[in-house]
């Protein structure tokens, strides 16, 4: 293969990896707008979205760094877009690293796909209620009232693991 070949070829998987990536943000962004509930609970109370749906496909379609981008941008940008700017940062951090364990994890992991999905998206569900748990300590200086809030972030990724999970290995055939 020649150089000039190869050049072209790197620069069409870079252009295909930047659209993947700008889709998966895009979907992250409008599943998390557009698709939810806000849970009438004391503090926070929880926000339930299926904006972990595209976030977990990314991550476990297109690796841990789809993931990542998925989950920080598209909702650290439903933050700022909603008026909960406090909030953003944390969730740039949160949900970037819910992407990443569960690409990282999907990709390590070599055992039955169905175990491994399973694991990756409890991971998730660990990184997203600790994560906010402590966010909620730190922007309400209580320890007692975020405890209202991890129910709602316990069923949103429960509920996208549920959509995630029959899809996920025949949408991996796919992409390839």
């Amino acid at each position: 293969m020649s150089a000039q070949t190869q050049n072209v070829s790197q620069g069409r998987n870079a252009t295909k990896t930047l659209v993947i990536n700008g889709l998966f943000i895009a979907l992250t962004l409008a599943a998390t707008m557009f698709i939810n509930v806000k849970l009438p609970l004391p503090g926070n109370g929880g926000l339930i979205h299926l904006g972990n749906v595209p976030v977990f496909i990314a991550a476990m379609v297109y690796g841990k760094k789809s993931g990542a981008l998925a989950g920080a941008f598209g909702m650290g940008m439903f933050d700022l877009i909603s008026g909960w700017n406090l909030w953003a940062p944390f969730t740039f951090v949160i949900g970037g690293l819910m992407g990443f364990a569960v690409g990282f994890l999907s990709e390590k992991l070599t055992f039955r796909p169905a175990v491994v999905n399973t694991i990756a998206m409890a991971a998730a569900m660990i990184i997203k209620t600790v994560g906010y748990y402590f966010t909620e300590v730190i922007l309400f200086g209580n320890w007692i009232v975020p405890l209202s809030s991890i129910p709602g972030d316990v069923i949103q990724v429960v509920v996208a693991a549920i959509i995630v999970l029959p899809l996920v290995e025949r949408l991996k055939k796919m992409a390839r």
